[in-house]
């Protein structure tokens, strides 16, 4: 039970800055890298990882942990460490020349997950092997999600 909750926290953490940009715009989308590139020229991680992304993140994690019977530290946890995930892959990403928005199925979840759990085990009773397993569920979990909202009609991309 305690897996298929914290699978709910990462889905809330990588959801809820995607809600946000879609009720805000891109009003409120403070970049991050402020817009500064690295040394190759690239941005350093691109406009959609914003401030406004991590405290949406960081929050309605914190929440969701709440409303599911955690710590609502762990859920924090989880919010930050799902969004320092997110930027290690975009930093990534941007050094191997991926455009911000394109699909990298593994980069795109893996560490988003694990960082996030690495993050909240030390206030959770948490296997390691749930540690290995949750971020590819999480991975199977978004890429259905996606290709549901784009077959609603919600997403302009399935990924």
């Amino acid at each position: 039970m305690l897996e298929l909750k914290l699978l709910a926290l990462l889905l809330i953490a990588n959801g809820s800055p995607v809600i946000a940009r879609m009720l805000l715009g891109r009003r409120l989308g403070i970049p991050l890298d402020g817009g500064r590139p690295w040394r190759d020229g690239r941005p350093l991680l691109g406009p959609s990882k914003t401030l406004t992304g991590v405290l949406v993140a960081v929050s309605s994690t914190a929440l969701g942990a709440s409303l599911l019977g955690l710590p609502l530290l762990a859920g924090a946890l989880m919010g930050a460490g799902s969004m320092l995930g997110d930027a290690l892959s975009s930093f990534v990403k941007r050094r191997l020349g991926l455009a911000s928005g394109n699909r990298a199925i593994g980069l795109d979840q893996i560490p988003e997950a694990l960082v996030a759990l690495l993050a909240a085990l030390p206030l959770l009773a948490l296997p390691w092997t749930s540690v290995l397993w949750l971020p590819l569920a999480f991975m199977l979990a978004d890429l259905l999600i996606s290709r549901t909202l784009f077959w609603l009609g919600i997403r302009q991309h399935p990924h």
